[in-house]
């Protein structure tokens, strides 16, 4: 059955653009002298961006203000922002559920300029659209606070609403907001537990109903 709302994380879910934050990561890392560690896209997936600094300042020294390394990062991602691709199947699903008139809500653990650079680069802008970006809540993921400002958003329950991310962090926020979750890694991955395990976008559309 098609459930009543679909939220859906943005990076890796329905745009392609974990590896342009990774080289942007990379770069502004190396702009101050800083070797990325070989696990960096494992340890920063999904996470947000200052959580990220935290990690980068206790582990590695980065010694910069934040604002001063964020503008960094983006020094390098902006610019190619506007070659980013959809992920293969997942704009259609979407359209789909638009088209039967279901709920939805871009549900982001990026900064607001990155959510509307990224949905703009894909064409998923539209009137009346809801996004969630990190600058919209007080936590979060894995808090479940951004999932469940989209419900609110949205006007439906909790319960009766799907979440659809790619990262085991923001998975644990869709479980924890009392969603049906969908966790869509990039690579084949378990997830955490509860929540439904797919590899395609034709897994997606049954598991919705399409």
């Amino acid at each position: 059955m098609t459930p009543k709302a679909v939220f859906w994380d943005m990076d890796g879910t329905l745009v392609d653009s974990e590896p342009l934050h990774e080289a942007a990561l990379v770069a502004a890392l190396r702009s101050v002298g800083i070797a990325p560690p070989v696990d960096l896209h494992e340890r920063v997936l999904g996470v947000a961006a200052g959580p990220v600094y935290d990690m980068l300042r206790s582990e590695f020294g980065l010694d910069l203000p934040f604002d001063d390394w964020i503008v960094r990062k983006y020094d390098h991602y902006m610019p190619m922002a506007e070659t980013l691709k959809p992920r293969p199947g997942a704009i259609e699903v979407f359209n789909a559920l638009r088209a039967l008139g279901v709920q939805q809500a871009v549900v982001s653990n990026s900064d607001r300029v990155i959510v509307d650079a990224n949905l703009s680069a894909v064409g998923l802008i539209y009137p009346g659209m809801r996004t969630i970006s990190r600058n919209d809540v007080r936590e979060g993921k894995p808090h479940p606070e951004p999932f469940l400002r989209a419900a609110w958003l949205a006007g439906v329950d909790p319960s009766d609403a799907v979440a659809v991310d790619d990262s085991v962090t923001g998975a644990t926020s869709g479980l924890a907001a009392g969603m049906r979750t969908i966790f869509w890694p990039e690579a084949p991955m378990e997830g955490p537990p509860g929540a439904v395990v797919i590899n395609s976008a034709e897994e997606l559309r049954k598991e919705l109903g399409l």
